[in-house]
């Protein structure tokens, strides 16, 4: 494949800067960046070991943006990079081993059911009615352990909705701010996705010319969404979130469908 003109070279940016933003937010910035690269003439293997890569550096400037909620945030669930690291590593190798048929057809399922666990969030937990704060027994923190981990294997994988997915662990968990949540899913997002590809990279599966540009383009995107979300409110970034997750939700129906026909 010859390198890209600057035509395709800016619609690459484009996409990764608006894929930086929405996974600073609520996850679902491949849904741009994916087609995108399928567009732009790649293999679909090829384009989704380059996206992940690509919109990597993205994590860091939503860190960067949002390190003063990281900061708040219990050095308890910092010991969720661990899984985030393995489970990370495992659903890249699923990638690169494994058909994906059985999984893909899982995919718009999974990604609904995480979008109404977040949108059901308070009356599951005064139903469940667990315990807040420090109170909270480690028997339900292994289970959240176990959460992420299988979280992170869907990122290594794919990634659509990953970051759904740990706002609602975290939900379930007991947290109730969506700026904290938003940076903690930026910290597990940086390990699932920078595991991943530098398994893809070693395995030689990037489409390098488009990366770079990617590259610059997410790690703006990352940045600036975390002031849009501070200057928005809370409850705007949650309504925002839910509105990402049920619309991630239907274009994978759709492709299903698609696919099936």
């Amino acid at each position: 494949m010859s390198p890209p003109d600057l035509p395709h070279s800016a619609v690459a940016f484009v996409a990764a800067f608006l894929a930086g933003g929405i996974n600073s937010l609520a996850g679902g910035g491949t849904l741009i960046t994916f087609p995108t690269l399928l567009w732009l003439g790649l293999p679909s293997v090829t384009a989704n070991a380059t996206n992940t890569v690509a919109i990597w550096p993205g994590s860091i400037g939503s860190i960067w943006g949002f390190r003063r909620e990281l900061a708040d945030t219990q050095k308890k669930m910092r010991w969720l990079v661990i899984p985030s690291f393995v489970g990370g590593a495992i659903g890249a190798l699923l990638l690169r081993l494994t058909p994906s048929g059985v999984f893909d057809k899982l995919i718009p399922f999974l990604i609904l059911f995480a979008t109404l666990l977040f949108t059901l969030q308070g009356p599951i937990n005064r139903w469940i009615g667990h315990p807040h704060g420090e109170n909270r027994s480690g028997g339900w923190f292994t289970g959240v352990i176990l959460m992420q981990l299988a979280v992170s294997v869907y990122g290594g994988y794919f990634g659509a909705g990953m970051g759904i997915m740990m706002l609602t662990s975290l939900s379930i968990l007991g947290m109730t701010d969506i700026l904290e949540m938003n940076a903690l899913t930026s910290l597990y997002g940086l390990c699932i996705n920078g595991i991943a590809a530098a398994l893809f990279i070693w395995s030689h599966m990037v489409y390098w010319p488009f990366v770079l540009v990617m590259a610059i383009a997410s790690t703006i995107g990352g940045y600036a969404a975390a002031g849009v979300a501070r200057r928005v409110g809370k409850q705007a970034v949650r309504r925002f979130v839910i509105a990402v997750g049920f619309t991630i939700a239907v274009a994978l129906f759709i492709r299903l469908a698609q696919h099936l026909n």
